[in-house]
C-alpha cells in the first residue's frame, strides 16, 4: 500500500514538474521572438529607468511641490529631504530611493518644459525678426 502511495506522489509530482517546465519554455520562446521582431523595444525595456514608473503627480507630492516649480526648488527640496532620511541617521534606504527617483522624475519634466519654452521664445523671436526686415 505505501508503494502505491510513493508511487501516486511521484507521478502527480512529475506530472506537475514537467508542465512547469512546458509553461516556462513556452514563455522564455515566446519572449524570444517577441525580442526578434521588435529590437528596439527590447532595448529600451532593458534600460528603462524606475523612475519612468513614477508619474509627475507622485513625484511632485513625494518631494512636496507645485506644478509651477524650477529646478533649483526641487534640487533644494530634493537635497534637504534626502539628508534627513540619511540611513546613518535613523532614516530609512526606501524613503531615500523614492526621493531621488522623484527628483530625476521632476528633473526630467521640468528640463522638458524648459527646452518647450526656450524653443517657443526662439520661434517668436525669429518669427519678430522677420517681421522687422
Amino acid at each position: 500500500m505505501a508503494h502505491r502511495i510513493i508511487t501516486q506522489l511521484l507521478m502527480t509530482s512529475g506530472r506537475v514538474f514537467s508542465r512547469a517546465f512546458i509553461e516556462a519554455y513556452r514563455h522564455a520562446r515566446a519572449q524570444q521572438v517577441y525580442r526578434t521582431a521588435n529590437p528596439n523595444a527590447a532595448q529600451g525595456s532593458s534600460g528603462a529607468s524606475i523612475s519612468s514608473s513614477l508619474t509627475i503627480d507622485e513625484a511632485r507630492k513625494i518631494l512636496n511641490v507645485g506644478q509651477q516649480t524650477t529646478k533649483e526648488e526641487v534640487l533644494e527640496r530634493y537635497k534637504r529631504m534626502f539628508e534627513a532620511n540619511d540611513p546613518k541617521k535613523g532614516g530609512s534606504f526606501y524613503l531615500q530611493s523614492k526621493i531621488y527617483r522623484a527628483r530625476e522624475r521632476l528633473e526630467k519634466e521640468v528640463g522638458t518644459i524648459v527646452e518647450e519654452a526656450a524653443a517657443k521664445e526662439g520661434g517668436e523671436a525669429a518669427a519678430k525678426e522677420t517681421g522687422s526686415s
